[in-house]
């Protein structure tokens, strides 16, 4: 009795603007932190060591180092410039739409809550210090066995920052594509893989095909490094896909389900096209479609029904191996490992369709108020045009100009002995 006597006379003394703000001041929530958490360690995990060692068995034995160590590298120069400059470019505010302002550089001013999340702002940055870690780094499979270390260092460095950032802002910062086209990226099919496809292109024709391309076979020196680098990106992606709900709740548990059976799909349809044209199904394809099937959702993966996310396997693994022969067999372009081919066209492909499988009707979870299917679609098809754009301009003017200070391509004699041993005196494998 005494107790609540005491409870009462405290709750009659405090004020009352305190009573009535408590229940609705925001918090963050422990639940969403630790899940934010752990899709960020899944994230990195993607990248090191799931990228490198994908990347790492595909390119000849003479080169394996050189590409785990350019992923690696990319890696850490874009985390560490994210938290000087790229993340406050990316989500700081902005007047025009355009670009963050510089309030936020060096993490300072982080709020205490990342406004519509329950999330504290350094948790919401930290995760997408992943995405940005990890983006630049796709472009290292379309310069292969012939790019300078100094160059790709660089290049990848000044990219994070004028490609990436811009192209975040500008549909997940509150910028003018999203704002006021209302495009729509659940995952980074158009900041994440347009960017890296279309850049990785431009670089492929910049750099030029490696030397007896297209006539000498080439081929992936470590088959099972590449199934376990694939395998540790499938597994990763869960955090990539499933942490971009920003929440521990049933609409991460969607992305993932909807990340899983699209890789599932993906993979299965491309060993089956690979029987029918190749006559044997291969582990690489199994793992390239895979990745053409995680690509190809990552834009819609929170949206989408199941079936659509079967759908948009199935379609991605068609669209992605013609892409393959489109640009190595007719076109030849010496895009070494497929950035292009597979993220590239596998993220504009998953971000179109977005357009239309984000209808009801559909199973998606439904349009904007004032939009409607046609006009979704063309705020799709609008996003991946301008990104694209972008991203080749901005890095036809940033690769030619780093290449003034380092150049981009070794001598064909570095070229001919490897770049483990040219460009960092060791060798991947050791045998007595």
């Amino acid at each position: 009795m005494i107790r609540r006597v005491s409870a009462a006379l405290a709750l009659a003394a405090t004020p009352a603007g305190a009573l009535a703000q408590a229940p609705h001041a925001p918090a963050v929530d422990s639940g969403d932190t630790a899940w934010i958490l752990t899709a960020s360690a899944f994230v990195l995990l993607m990248c090191l060591p799931g990228l490198a060692l994908f990347y790492g068995g595909l390119v000849r034995a003479k080169n394996l180092l050189s590409v785990t160590l350019q992923c690696g590298a990319v890696a850490a120069a874009a985390s560490t410039l994210w938290v000087v400059l790229g993340y406050t470019l990316a989500f700081g505010p902005s007047a025009n739409g355009w670009i963050g302002g510089p309030g936020l550089s060096m993490f300072r001013n982080l709020a205490d809550l990342r406004s519509g999340t329950a999330l504290s702002e350094n948790t919401f940055a930290l995760f997408q210090m992943m995405f940005a870690a990890i983006t630049p780094a796709l472009m290292v499979g379309a310069w292969v066995d012939r790019a300078r270390f100094s160059w790709v260092v660089g290049f990848c460095a000044l990219w994070g920052l004028v490609v990436y950032a811009p192209a975040a802002h500008w549909v997940w910062g509150g910028g003018w594509l999203a704002a006021r086209l209302g495009t729509l990226d659940f995952a980074g099919g158009i900041v994440v893989h347009t960017t890296a496809g279309i850049s990785a292109l431009v670089i492929a024709l910049l750099l030029g095909r490696r030397e007896g391309f297209p006539g000498t076979a080439m081929l992936p020196h470590a088959p099972g490094l590449t199934m376990i680098g694939a395998m540790l990106l499938w597994v990763g992606w869960f955090g990539f896909n499933g942490g971009s709900a920003l929440t521990a709740s049933g609409s991460a548990a969607g992305a993932i389900v909807n990340t899983h059976v699209a890789a599932c799909t993906a993979a299965l349809v491309w060993v089956l096209i690979e029987r029918f044209t190749f006559g044997k199904p291969t582990s690489v394809g199994f793992a390239t479609g895979a990745i053409a099937g995680l690509a190809c959702v990552t834009p819609a993966a929170g949206w989408i029904s199941p079936g659509a996310a079967i759908l948009f396997g199935a379609a991605s693994s068609a669209v992605c191996y013609r892409a393959i022969h489109l640009i190595k067999l007719q076109l030849k372009i010496d895009d070494s490992l497929d950035v292009f081919a597979v993220h590239g066209v596998g993220g504009m492909l998953g971000s179109v369709l977005l357009g239309l499988f984000l209808s009801t009707g559909l199973g998606g979870t439904g349009y904007a108020a004032g939009m409607t299917m046609g006009l979704q679609l063309w705020a799709q098809i609008a996003g991946v045009l301008a990104v694209a754009a972008w991203s080749a301009i901005a890095t036809l003017a940033l690769a030619l100009g780093v290449s003034l200070v380092a150049p981009m391509r070794v001598s064909r004699e570095e070229e001919t002995e490897g770049l483990d041993i040219t460009s960092h005196g060791e060798r991947g494998w050791e045998f007595d």
